[in-house]
């Protein structure tokens, strides 16, 4: 029997061993960058009960959503769709979407971002409830 030796691949966190991640507060809830790196993001996501993103749309980046708990209603494209704890859903670059928490509980989800350019200024809005541009 041949034992073979796999490469073992540490991404780099944003934060340092016992530092917390920085969380930014937005009308809607928090979030917190846990991981990034060239080509990807990884986002621990908040929605308070009762609230919404904007409609938006990403020219750059795709993302993937898992629910860790609560429901999340998904509008991507021309699909609406309920997901629950440890469903998840893909958003294609350059299409239309919006994520709400229709529960009572906060909603927490991880958002893995993938693209060639990753910045919060990459978000087209077509409509917000906080009237944001």
């Amino acid at each position: 029997m041949t034992l073979t030796k796999q490469a073992t691949i540490t991404p780099t966190p944003t934060a340092l061993p016992g530092q917390q991640c920085p969380t930014d507060s937005r009308p809607w809830g928090t979030f917190t960058i846990l991981d990034e790196g060239p080509g990807y993001k990884i986002k621990r996501i908040e929605v308070k009960p009762g609230h919404r993103l904007s409609l938006q749309m990403h020219h750059h980046r795709s993302e993937h959503w898992i629910v860790v708990s609560g429901t999340a209603h998904v509008e991507c494209g021309d699909v609406t769709e309920l997901l629950t704890p440890n469903q998840s859903t893909y958003v294609p670059a350059c299409t239309k979407h919006r994520l709400h928490n229709p529960g009572v509980v906060p909603l927490v989800l991880i958002e893995v971002q993938n693209g060639e350019y990753l910045g919060e200024d990459d978000i087209i809005r077509f409509q917000d409830d906080y009237s944001r541009q």
